[in-house]
């Protein structure tokens, strides 16, 4: 995998445009424009981990409709301003979704397969919750 990171000069000049070397892109800014960095990292710990525990209630046989992860995180007051605290909470509905295995689809997911969460352990509190909407 390779990204190549491009500085687009503008008035305020802190936005940046990703590349991935198959072509996708991501614009970041350091001006609250468009998504800043640390932001990005936040929806990827989400996004990473809902494509988990989505697929693992697929293969559980789990009716999954929908899946929403709200996260909150909080961050060191000086710099460098890591995450300190991370929490997930995933919303999911469907029919006859069973309690245990959206557990067990949680914590597969944050222990063992999201490699963004992974990356953060050791560093950041996560803590995770979730429930079933009917």
């Amino acid at each position: 995998m390779k990204a190549q990171v491009n500085w687009r000069p503008s008035e305020k000049g802190l936005a940046f445009e990703g590349i991935m070397d198959d072509g996708k892109t991501l614009k970041l800014d350091g001006n609250n424009e468009d998504l800043s960095p640390m932001q990005a990292v936040l929806i990827s710990v989400g996004a990473c981990s809902s494509v988990d525990v989505v697929e693992i209630l697929r293969k559980a046989r789990q009716g999954i409709e929908t899946c929403v992860c709200e996260l909150e995180a909080q961050r060191a007051e000086t710099a460098p301003r890591v995450f300190t605290k991370l929490h997930a909470h995933y919303k999911v509905s469907g029919s006859n979704i069973k309690e245990k295995h959206l557990e067990r689809a949680v914590a597969l997911s944050c222990e063992k397969y999201c490699s963004v969460m992974l990356m953060l352990t050791g560093k950041v509190d996560i803590t995770t919750s979730f429930e079933i909407l009917n």
